[in-house]
């Protein structure tokens, strides 16, 4: 199960390790492995998150996933989407913006880092609304009952998510926003414009995805054969979105996984600027989370450890704060990632506890009917 899950994972890391020791020789494979352990560390509850929307959707879909999917993650957000980034700061050609990438490193990591307003506004408001969306959702599994209880009877206002990420925007825009970091000055504008979009792309994708998935289940329920059979995975983990719903589905969790890079890539100019060392090292590290992301679904593991999605999500709702505070204010990348496997660990354990507590090894037997994936 392990070797056939993380196959290709451990033959990338092989690979790429070996071909970064070819071409930059010992110091250009010890940037690469230590963006690779980067990118895993702060995107560890990414894997989670993906886990919770991956589990609905059938075999051919989790494919797609893994292949089509792992080449949008790797290619599209850490080679393309940095150039495109430049290529709009700058007003430059994308030929131009490439071979500043590849000639002037140290013009290509200014332009980069200036667009950081820009960048962690959208993901930051993306984010938030996830989060939000979560916490406000009335579940069957309470974790932080003494939170998470209240806020779901808030919850029944279906604006309220959007009212209060568009009130953290416009705070952020008049407070961390009017004084970018790295001397960037005044990006309220940049940042109130950039977090409209964030919340766009969030109502839009979530939104169109979420009626699809909503049809099908109509369907199933007035139909006596369902429109799309189940497959069963793992500890009985149903999963069985096809065509415009899961095609959505999988859409929502490219945004995400987007959303979530945004700060791997900022962060990984702490340590390079060469954009093929990045793309590498940050590629490896998003093998294993699309690979852990399976490795989940199939052992039912969010069905056994019941709290793990909700801290998780606990993990999303501090980064979107951690993205906002950086438009002004540097924080070191291990803060941020000790942050989300903090909260990550703690609601593990809170699940092994109540299992324990409830004489059960795991929780799968009915979790696949009665707990939300919470996006």
């Amino acid at each position: 199960m392990l070797l056939k899950t993380f196959g290709w994972s451990f033959a990338v890391t092989v690979a790429g390790l070996a071909l970064a020791g070819v071409l930059w020789g010992w110091q250009g494979l010890a940037i690469v492995g230590i963006l690779s352990i980067l990118e895993v560390s702060l995107s560890f509850d990414n894997a989670v998150i993906n886990a919770g929307i991956l589990r609905k959707m059938n075999a051919f879909w989790q494919k797609i996933f893994l292949t089509v999917g792992i080449l949008i993650a790797v290619f599209g957000m850490r080679v393309v989407f940095p150039v495109v980034i430049v290529a709009i700061t700058a007003k430059l050609g994308p030929i131009e913006a490439v071979n500043l990438a590849i000639h002037d490193k140290a013009q290509y990591e200014e332009l980069v880092t200036s667009a950081h307003p820009a960048i962690a506004a959208f993901g930051g408001v993306f984010l938030l609304m996830i989060f939000l969306d979560f916490i406000f959702e009335e579940r069957d599994y309470k974790w932080l009952s003494w939170i998470e209880k209240p806020l779901a009877k808030l919850g029944k206002l279906d604006t309220l998510s959007v009212i209060i990420t568009l009130v953290v925007l416009m705070v952020s825009a008049m407070t961390v926003a009017t004084e970018a970091a790295h001397g960037a000055g005044d990006k309220s504008a940049t940042v109130l414009l950039s977090g409209v979009a964030g919340l766009i792309t969030y109502l839009v994708v979530a939104g169109v995805s979420g009626y699809f998935e909503d049809k099908l289940e109509d369907e199933d329920e007035e139909s006596e054969e369902p429109a799309a059979a189940p497959a069963k995975k793992g500890n009985g983990a149903v999963v069985g979105l096809a065509g415009k719903a899961a095609f959505f589905m999988f859409l929502y969790l490219e945004v995400i996984d987007a959303s979530f890079s945004f700060d791997g890539v900022i962060s990984a100019f702490a340590i390079t600027n060469d954009i093929f060392e990045m793309a590498l090292g940050l590629g490896i590290g998003a093998m294993y989370i699309r690979s852990l992301t399976v490795f989940l679904v199939r052992k039912g593991t969010l069905d056994d450890y019941v709290y793990l999605e909700h801290g998780a999500h606990y993990a999303i709702g501090a980064l979107a704060v951690i993205l906002l505070v950086t438009i002004k204010y540097e924080i070191p990348e291990v803060v941020t990632g000790l942050v989300g496997v903090a909260l990550i660990g703690l609601s593990f354990a809170s699940s092994v506890i109540r299992n324990r507590r409830e004489g059960k090894p795991g929780d799968s037997s009915g979790a696949q009917s009665e707990v939300a994936s919470g996006v």
